[in-house]
Order: structure tokens, then C-alpha cells, then sequence
């Protein structure tokens, strides 16, 4: 019988891809509004852009190891005091957003915008937070019959508390909240599981992992003994020792799963 849950956050309660695409709308469809250019062009430059950038930074093992994405780095401000390189990185992070916009724009012949699409995009993805629908009705019935949740994302805490702020009605569900940028390590890393199942005071056994990543979620579930949820996106991504022990195409189907765990 299990008695808890750990949940991801990002693209399994938050739709953060819908909030990332989003603002790329919005801002590339006004560049081509001014300039001309097709939106879809600029979206694509940019984004090719922003994945290279990212890697010529300082503060870029330390994005690879607690999981940060470059479009997260796109709107975030970082800075955090956990680790010297989050310093770091809240010290460039404004450079690597400029430098990114200013290099994609350009390999379209747009000159001279970057500074407003930098701007405009930091504003438009925090103008945009998105839960999935099913969401909190998924939680409810789960806090109903009785599991205990805990919310494991990867992230810098500043980044992930601040999706948390604006959507928060999430945070009553979760006895505990753990962030991989306060632990040092993040998922599939069995250090960052195990540190919340000694919060939960559970054992592996106990518990059940949920997440759209086999990177990071359910590899990380594999290698800690726990059974593990893959909400299944479609990507097309396999990922070695990465095995659900059920799989979804949508988080609305997780309690024909868990509630009759809960009986087991």
C-alpha cells in the first residue's frame, strides 16, 4: 500500500512549455509585426541561439546538474545564495539573455531589437503561468484519500518559487516542497530522492514518483527502488534504466492508477 506521492512540477502540474511558447509567441509575433520577418523563423534562431549561449557560461555545470533549461535562463533572474555559481549566474544571466536575443535576431537581419525582445519575453513568460486543468481536481482527490504529497522539481529555488507564486494554489497540497537547488543535487541524482523520503520519514517502498521527464523523474525513481508514473508527452525519447512502472498520456488518468494502490 502506498502512502505518499512525489510529484515534479514543471510539464506535469504546470504546463511550463505552454508558458515557454507562450512568450515566444507573443514577442516574436510583434518582431514580425515590425520587422517583417516571419515569427516562426525568429522563434527558431533564437532558440538554436540561447542552447549554444547557455553552454558558454560560467554558471553552465551548475544549470546541467540542478536542471535548468536555457528558456527558463531566458526569464529568470537567479542570484540565489545557495551556491557560488547561482551568484554567478544571477551576474550574467541578463548578458546571456541579451546576447542570446541579440545573436538570434541578428542571423535574421534584425538589428538593434534586442533589448526590447529581452525585456518583453522576461515579461511575457511571467505573464503566462499555466496549470494543467486537471490539476487541482487531481490533487483533491488524492488528498482525499488520504496520500500524503511532496513536490521534488529540479530548478534554482528563486526560479521554482516564483512559478510557485503565481499559481498559488498549489503550495497547500505538499507537506514539503524540495527545490534540487537548495539540496545540491537534482533528479535522477538517488541523493535527492532519499533526502525527501527522509523528510516524508518513508521508505521507498512507500512511495510513488510522478513526472513527464525519464531523464530526471523516472530514472531517478529507478535508481532509488521507487515505482514511478511517466506522463508520456509524446517526444519520442527513450532513456536507458529509465523504467515506469506505469505509463499516462495525461495527468487527468493518474487516479485510475494510485486510488486503487491505496487499497492494496
Amino acid at each position: 500500500m502506498k502512502k505518499a506521492i512525489f510529484f515534479d512540477l514543471d510539464d506535469t502540474l504546470l504546463n511550463d512549455r505552454k508558458s515557454i511558447q507562450t512568450a515566444f509567441d507573443l514577442t516574436c509575433k510583434e518582431l514580425e509585426q515590425k520587422y517583417g520577418i516571419d515569427h516562426q523563423l525568429i522563434e527558431d534562431s533564437v532558440r538554436a541561439v540561447a542552447r549554444e549561449q547557455y553552454k558558454s557560461y560560467s554558471f553552465y555545470p551548475v544549470t546541467v546538474k540542478i536542471g535548468i533549461n536555457p528558456f527558463e535562463g531566458l526569464w529568470g533572474n537567479f542570484g540565489d545564495v545557495t551556491h557560488h555559481q547561482f551568484r554567478e549566474m544571477g551576474a550574467s544571466i541578463l548578458d546571456y539573455q541579451l546576447q542570446s536575443w541579440k545573436k538570434g535576431l541578428e542571423s535574421v537581419n534584425i538589428q538593434g531589437a534586442e533589448e526590447w525582445a529581452r525585456d518583453r519575453f522576461r515579461e511575457a513568460r511571467r505573464s503566462s503561468p499555466f496549470l494543467y486543468e486537471e490539476t487541482p481536481d487531481v490533487l483533491n482527490q488524492l488528498q482525499a484519500q488520504g496520500y500524503r504529497l511532496l513536490l521534488l522539481t529540479n530548478g534554482a529555488p528563486s526560479l521554482q518559487l516564483e512559478k510557485l507564486t503565481m499559481t498559488p494554489e498549489l503550495v497547500p497540497y505538499f507537506e514539503h516542497i524540495v527545490i534540487s537547488g537548495n539540496i545540491g543535487f537534482g533528479k535522477p541524482d538517488p541523493i535527492i530522492f532519499k533526502h525527501a523520503l527522509r523528510l516524508m520519514d518513508l521508505s521507498p517502498q512507500d512511495v510513488i514518483m510522478v513526472g513527464d521527464n525519464l531523464s530526471t523523474d523516472i530514472l531517478g525513481a529507478t535508481l532509488t527502488g521507487m515505482d514511478s508514473v511517466w506522463i508520456d508527452h509524446g517526444d519520442g525519447k527513450e532513456v536507458e534504466g529509465a523504467k515506469p512502472t506505469y505509463v499516462i498520456k495525461h495527468l487527468r488518468e493518474l487516479p485510475e492508477i494510485v486510488l486503487p494502490l491505496e487499497k492494496a
